[in-house]
């Protein structure tokens, strides 16, 4: 599927998702079901600690309070918003005419989780800017711990039992707060003990342990497991990887985790698609389209407030962003999970978990396919044409070079006579001439093609003396101790080129998300 998505440019999840479906439709054989102990227990662990890893806290904190307003506030007021249009909204439907607040409560809590994995992926093809896909990715971390723990109080409200606002207040807290806790506890353990191993096996299982351990004791301490295990993976990425792992370990540990997240991310939208059965989603598509409605249009009215409110402070948001985040609000696993766990004797619990798979299917395949449509007609990101016309235009002028290295062979073996061989040689060196003016013209015209180049060569030739320095220890020209610091000196220039490069490279990131702050 993942071959076939891209041939069809088409994001990968939305792909899995459709897989599934079919596959589940067609009964070729009994599949796994998507369960919370799944999720929680295998799933999401290694999902949240992977992207926890690979962000920067230095970009996070710096977005820290757009991120925090979307992940805690912006999450309860989704909810509000959820739960208010879809009680006033549902006499006007048979499926839900018995809806009352608890029932949407319940339901604006289960679904507010986002989970934008197929945007952020594609906001990483397209070239998106850096910032933007901070502020999505570092969102949904969070907003699905806080998403879990409303869905948590919102059930405690709906069962009757006696709850404050201040009582309510305290236990996200405590909740929250407990989770955080752990998280650091054990993100910095974790680190200090890689700081004092030297052994890539032994520090990528320590990582590992960092993921599901963390998960697993904030859970056991009735705290938040995402919030924890989130807490722990920034810590190990940005002080244990940084500070103690050496840098081939570290190229070594990145590798790893990115092969998890996407065997993951596999495996999780398969199963969304195995669940979703279409007969049932087509009997009850009245509702289904009313709690998609309603879910966007609360989730864009969070966003533009918030980016309003922003707009008072220097942590202000272009108005084009906005519309990203609103139409970036996918939803996933976690709320079909959710809405699975609900007591079988819950009112309306068939109704609920059929909206929510529907609400998950629409926003994947509407949402998810026209993500890139929009970046481009907002102007985000740059035209792929451009793109695919340099790529078109180097191909070009290396296949023309190539033919010219092949006409001077057949100069000196002296295979034609030279008049011929010299008119040839004319044509195609107006070819190339014609083709370097063209490809020129576009390097100038779109962005970052040239800065996208320079990276290209560098990594290729830094790969090539990789490859020389394993070539040079297999034959025995390198010690071992040689071989090592020659490799980690090689790794390190990789690091440093694959994190943004040098100095003059921040300033320049620097000086573009200044521009992009408006």
């Amino acid at each position: 599927m993942a071959i076939a998505a891209r041939r069809l440019r088409i994001p990968y999840t939305v792909a899995l998702v459709a897989a599934g479906i079919a596959l589940g439709a067609l009964h070729v054989f009994e599949p796994p079901h998507l369960t919370q102990q799944l999720l929680f227990s295998v799933i999401l662990p290694g999902l949240l600690f992977e992207a926890a890893f690979h962000i920067e806290f230095r970009d996070f904190w710096r977005d820290s309070a757009p991120i925090l307003g979307l992940a805690i506030p912006g999450v309860a007021l989704a909810i509000a918003l959820t739960t208010w249009i879809l009680t006033a909204a549902s006499g006007s439907i048979d499926a839900v005419r018995d809806f009352d607040w608890r029932h949407a409560l319940v339901f604006g809590a289960l679904i507010a989780a986002t989970d934008p994995i197929a945007v952020v992926g594609l906001f990483r093809s397209l070239g998106a800017p850096r910032r933007l896909t901070m502020l999505v990715e570092g969102e949904s971390l969070l907003n699905d711990g806080t998403a879990i723990v409303f869905f948590s109080l919102a059930l405690e409200l709906v069962r009757g039992q006696t709850v404050t606002a201040g009582g309510l207040a305290v236990d996200f807290v405590t909740i929250v707060g407990t989770g955080l806790l752990v998280g650091s506890a054990v993100g910095v353990a974790i680190s200090q003990i890689i700081r004092n191993v030297d052994d890539p096996m032994i520090e990528i299982t320590l990582t590992t342990l960092a993921a599901y351990g963390t998960f697993v004791a904030a859970e056991q301490l009735h705290s938040s497991g995402v919030i924890a295990t989130v807490t722990a993976g920034m810590l190990c990425g940005n002080y244990g990887a940084r500070t103690g792992m050496s840098p081939s370990t570290r190229i070594a540990a990145e590798t790893f985790w990115d092969y998890v997240a996407f065997a993951l991310n596999s495996i999780v939208f398969l199963l969304i698609g195995f669940e979703v059965h279409v007969r049932d989603l087509l009997a009850s598509w009245p509702a289904i389209l009313l709690a998609y409605g309603v879910v966007t249009a609360g989730r864009a009215a969070v966003i533009f407030a918030g980016t309003a409110l922003l707009g008072l402070s220097r942590e202000r948001l272009p108005l084009r962003w906005s519309a990203v985040l609103a139409w970036g609000g996918l939803r996933g696993a976690l709320s079909m999970v959710l809405a699975l766990s609900l007591p079988r004797d819950f009112p309306n619990r068939d109704v609920i978990v059929t909206m929510t798979f529907g609400v998950v299917i629409l926003s994947i395949g509407i949402q998810g396919l026209t993500m890139s449509r929009l970046l481009r007609w907002l102007g985000i990101v740059r035209q792929q044409e451009t793109r695919a016309a340099y790529e078109l235009g180097r191909g070009r002028l290396q296949s023309a070079n190539a033919a010219l290295q092949e006409l001077e062979r057949m100069q000196r073996a002296r295979l034609l006579p030279p008049r011929v061989l010299e008119a040839v040689r004319e044509d195609y060196e107006q070819r190339v001439q014609s083709i370097e003016e063209k490809v020129e013209e576009l390097r100038q015209s779109g962005e970052r093609l040239e800065e996208e180049e320079f990276y290209r060569a560098r990594r290729h030739l830094l790969q090539i003396e990789k490859e020389h320095a394993i070539d040079l220890y297999r034959r025995g020209v390198l010690g071992h101790e040689s071989y090592e610091k020659l490799l980690a000196d090689i790794d390190a220039r990789l690091l440093e080129l694959e994190s943004g490069g040098g100095p003059e490279d921040v300033e320049e990131r620097e000086r573009e998300e200044a521009s992009e702050r408006g």
